[in-house]
């Protein structure tokens, strides 16, 4: 019987395609993804990836984002390396820096995965990789795949991505997800932001600064300005991101999507956050149809496929 892993295609001389921020996201690319999404979404898998190897190199949890990057290469005919707790399970433990084990595993692999506590780790392990690198998350930074599939998921459930009124709520100055999606949505024309958090949770002057024109409103109170929203998009207040338990227990609960809130909600608009949810959306929304997350998080996996595509490209 024939091994299904046979040796990899030889490497070429091309720039290895790395996304490791939105940055290296224009709205050309951007629609090319998630026009590339649609089509693996409508159609049958292919082996187009067979041959290839992907690993999954993660030092922090993840259900998410890990299956549906290993579900997408499986499902495009490649194989997968996991390493799902890399911090305590690999030489990392005994102290091995990233570069040196970017260096090793991207000698075996076409592309990594990474997820990594550290902002900027990506970008880091881009340099030293020998195989194409992707941001799967880099502590409070960024989670530029996850940003991809939330525009999937509004173009797929409002039909358009240009004048949008979207509110990002809950924890935006540790919320990587939130910070990657307000970059991409400035990509867009005549869109407008509503940053909902406590004083002490606002996005970063980064980020703000990266907006350009686009219109966004901050505030700490959420009743107001529901009842103008196309999206809201709840964030989970992160506990792993505080310095203290207390610290984390004064934001604890501070916003939760209710029925209430929904009552106030447009019937057009939709619910939308990367889970996993710790009490910020009662689960009665849940049944309501503008509750989308559970959509949203279906959509990553023809999103991961579009990308793995992309950056494996002969």
């Amino acid at each position: 019987m024939r091994d299904t892993l046979t040796a990899p295609p030889p490497r070429t001389q091309v720039p290895l395609r790395h996304l490791t921020h939105p940055d290296d996201l224009d709205r050309a690319l951007i629609e090319r993804l998630l026009q590339s999404a649609a089509v693996f979404e409508r159609n049958a898998p292919d082996n187009r990836l067979r041959g290839r190897l992907l690993a999954t190199l993660f030092y922090e949890p993840s259900t998410r984002t890990r299956f549906s990057f290993e579900a997408a290469m499986h499902r495009l005919g490649g194989q997968v390396l996991s390493a799902e707790n890399a911090g305590t399970d690999s030489s990392a433990a005994k102290g091995e820096s990233l570069a040196d084990a970017v260096r090793v595993v991207s000698g075996y692999v076409d592309a990594i995965v990474l997820r990594h506590p550290e902002p900027g780790a990506a970008q880091r392990a881009a340099r030293a990789a020998e195989a194409a690198v992707i941001n799967a998350g880099d502590g409070p930074s960024h989670h530029p795949t996850q940003a991809l599939l939330d525009l999937y998921t509004i173009q797929k459930e409002l039909g358009r991505l240009d004048h949008l009124r979207v509110g990002l709520m809950g924890d935006l100055r540790h919320g990587r997800t939130a910070r990657s999606l307000a970059l991409l949505l400035s990509r867009f024309p005549e869109n407008e932001l509503v940053l909902i958090s406590p004083p002490g949770l606002r996005m970063g002057a980064d980020v703000l600064d990266a907006l350009g024109g686009l219109t966004r409103i901050e505030t700490s109170g959420l009743s107001d300005v529901v009842p103008e929203l196309d999206v809201l998009y709840q964030t989970r207040i992160q506990a792993e991101r505080f310095d203290s338990a207390a610290e984390y227990e004064r934001y604890r609960g501070v916003y939760v999507v209710t029925p209430e809130v929904m009552n106030r909600l447009p019937e057009h608009a939709i619910v939308m956050h990367p889970l996993p949810r710790v009490g910020e959306i009662d689960p009665q929304v849940d049944v309501d149809p503008r509750a989308a997350y559970f959509r949203q998080a279906r959509n990553g996996l023809w999103i991961r496929m579009a990308v793995l595509d992309w950056a494996l490209e002969a």
